[in-house]
């Protein structure tokens, strides 16, 4: 037997369907707000950002090494210049003496060395530190711009998830007031196909903007008014109102 229901329940459909669709908007809003896709950008831009930062601060703290073992050879270089100093001072055989000055002649020089190569490496060590903090700072503005998207986000999705919970209470109070099994139809339409109830218009169906057949158009004039009549094209509920041309 043919599911029944008064004119005015069958039109409260089109009232519940509005809600759905306003819903079904509102949540796909909020997981296509545009922040979403620009934090997703902004986190490989940031995880880039920080696989070069490790490098960076790898190759400085290869230049730091280089550098304390320099400092390590400067200090026995310069012992040892101190030792034979000591020595050339105390000692008075001439063979002694030729021989520290000779040693002393190339420590002073292997001393120098050093230093010119602790300077470039110093040098080095300072541009290798100006390209970690330049990294460093780029990697705190996009931090921030990530904090800006973050808070427009949670802004955004607060504003939508107080409207959802305003339209989904105006959806409860207005279901309360449907019959049980003309809602479980619509319900199980809806779930079904998306769409739970379509107005007809001028002999159309406005859910899937098909205009019936003459045929089909004869049928629901020769049904009764409580008749629920299914929509062909859209598997919803086809409400008839004086605006169906019938």
């Amino acid at each position: 037997m043919a599911l029944t229901a008064s004119p005015a329940d069958q039109a409260l459909l089109l009232d519940l369907q509005a809600f759905d669709t306003k819903i079904s908007q509102l949540e796909h809003r909020a997981k296509k707000l545009p922040e979403h896709e620009q934090l997703a950008e902004l986190k490989k831009h940031r995880d880039k950002l920080q696989l070069i930062i490790l490098e960076e601060r790898g190759i400085k703290e290869d230049i730091e090494l280089e550098l304390s073992r320099i400092d390590s050879d400067v200090k026995v270089v310069e012992a040892r210049i101190a030792r034979d100093t000591a020595r050339l001072d105390a000692s008075s055989s001439p063979k002694d003496v030729a021989a520290l000055e000779q040693e002393l002649t190339a420590l002073r020089t292997r001393l120098s060395n050093l230093e010119d190569i602790e300077l470039t490496v110093m040098e080095k060590l300072e541009a290798q530190q100006k390209v970690v903090d330049n990294l460093l700072e780029q990697g705190g503005n996009l931090t921030a711009q990530a904090a800006d998207l973050e808070a427009s986000r949670d802004e955004a999705l607060a504003a939508i998830e107080s409207e959802l919970g305003t339209t989904r209470t105006g959806r409860s109070a207005l279901q309360a007031t449907i019959p049980e099994d003309l809602l479980a139809l619509y319900e199980r339409q809806r779930e079904r196909y998306g769409v739970g109830a379509s107005l007809l218009r001028g002999g159309v169906s406005l859910a899937s903007g098909v205009k019936l057949l003459e045929n089909e158009m004869q049928e629901i004039r020769a049904a009764a008014p409580d008749t629920v009549i299914m929509c062909a094209s859209s598997e919803g509920i086809l409400v008839r109102t004086n605006e169906s041309g019938l």
